[in-house]
């Protein structure tokens, strides 16, 4: 027995003791006794032989003994830690700049519908923004068959808006709700769904998902039209909201609501198209810069000066400078990604921030449905706090700050209820949370 054969060696290299598979032969060439050498227990390193080695066992003094494989030797405690601190991997394709800006356009809207400040949507017109990121990715699905993407929209889409319009429907028959034909549209949404008073805060969101599937159905027709003529068609896609502002009036009903959308949002959403299709790179930064803000500027003053018929400079009720203003503000944004580069890439140091925006992008319907149907439950939920003498005299019930909070957790419990329903549309695996690192075996 060699001295790395004793008992109690191996373990005090720190090392499992290898087993040995003998070797058989046909024609032995060496003594029936031979005991395989063992390989050095050391990973990365090959056994040096020097002259007379292999005699020791039995070998003729030109023989050469291959070293046996031994597995690799497990990692390091302090590799381990390092494996686990790495950010879970992010579906391949996504931009970190606009998945940043979809997170923080949610974040925006539900402090709008909370605290209902004007100037919301003068910091961050989140609803121009969205539409233009999907106007990017819509404009990427398009390299395949439009059928096929549009069917695919619409899979994404119609599940989520039917399981949630399930509970909200269900809720104001039980209120004594009405509903007559147009009922068809909480099927496909392709006017505002009918809904009583008594719920109206939940259901006035869907005029998004109106519009955005308006959007959806036309993409093929606008990418087309688009490149004949990129930046013409770009700057003409301004004309419909100058057309219903200053020459014709929409009725006022769910017709008038959705060209006055699609009129309002239509730049930004052939912006998608223009920077999908590196129009924006190619655009002289002077001229970017000065469209952009004169844009911006009109719309701040024609907000300021015709509140007469809202009594607000709220964009959301003065559709010209909602549209003015957000095609200029977005421009700066796609054009600045496209010129400069931006990806965002550091976000990935910063795991829960990184998670954290993974969660907004995959869960972004089930949040923006589920939002308004939260801040609704957090104020019956904060009465009954006032039932308990702790939480009157040491929490601000009072504060919207304190609903805003409560909204939030409750949001996170829909995400976690609910958020399931947006894996089964998209054909994935359903998870409570999405991004997260899979189970070890």
């Amino acid at each position: 027995m060699s001295w790395e054969q004793q008992p109690g060696y191996w373990q005090e290299q720190g090392h499992q003791q290898p087993q040995y598979q003998q070797q058989s032969y046909t024609q032995p060439a060496y003594p029936q006794s031979y005991e395989p050498v063992p390989a050095d227990p050391r990973p990365y390193e090959q056994p040096t032989y020097h002259q007379g080695y292999g005699q020791e066992y039995g070998y003729p003094a030109h023989a050469q003994q291959e070293p046996v494989p031994q597995p690799l030797a497990p990692a390091p405690p302090a590799a381990a830690e390092a494996e686990e601190e790495k950010p879970p991997p992010r579906p391949p394709g996504r931009d970190r700049y606009f998945d940043t800006l979809r997170a923080v356009a949610l974040i925006r809207v539900v402090t709008y519908h909370t605290f209902g400040w004007a100037w919301a949507g003068m910091v961050f017109p989140s609803m121009g923004i969205m539409f233009a990121l999907a106007g990017t990715l819509m404009a990427k699905s398009l390299e395949r068959p439009a059928p096929k993407v549009v069917r695919g929209r619409l899979r994404r889409l119609l599940p989520p808006f039917w399981f949630w319009g399930f509970f909200v429907v269900l809720a104001m028959l039980i209120h004594d709700w009405m509903p007559g034909w147009q009922i068809v549209y909480w099927i496909v949404p392709l006017g505002d769904p009918p809904g009583s008073a008594w719920a109206e805060q939940a259901w006035e969101i869907l005029w998004y998902l109106r519009t955005y599937l308006w959007f959806v159905l036309l993409s093929p027709l606008l990418l087309k039209i688009f490149r004949l003529a990129p930046v013409p068609v770009l700057l003409l896609s301004l004309a419909p909201i100058l057309v219903l502002h200053f020459l014709w009036e929409p009725p006022d009903d769910r017709l008038g609501s959705a060209l006055t959308d699609l009129a309002t949002f239509l730049f930004c959403w052939i912006l998608g198209f223009a920077h999908r299709d590196g129009v924006l790179a190619r655009l002289k930064p002077f001229a970017v810069a000065v469209l952009s803000l004169a844009a911006i500027g009109f719309a701040g003053w024609y907000a300021l000066t015709h509140q007469a018929g809202t009594g607000s400079y709220d964009l959301d009720d003065i559709p010209l400078a909602q549209a003015l203003w957000s095609a200029g503000y977005v421009t700066l944004l796609m054009w600045a990604k496209s010129y400069f580069g931006i990806d965002f890439a550091w976000l990935t140091r910063f795991r829960r921030t990184d998670r954290i925006v993974t969660i907004f992008n995959s869960r972004a319907v089930t949040i923006y449905l589920w939002h308004e149907i939260a801040l609704i439950l957090a104020v019956p939920l904060i009465d009954q706090f006032w039932n308990v003498p702790a939480f009157e005299t040491y929490l601000p019930l009072e504060s919207q700050w304190f609903m805003f909070g409560i909204g939030w957790i409750l949001i996170g419990v829909f995400v976690l209820l609910c958020g399931w329903v947006e894996d089964v549309a998209g054909k994935k695996k359903p998870t409570l949370l999405p991004g997260g690192r899979p189970a070890s075996p």
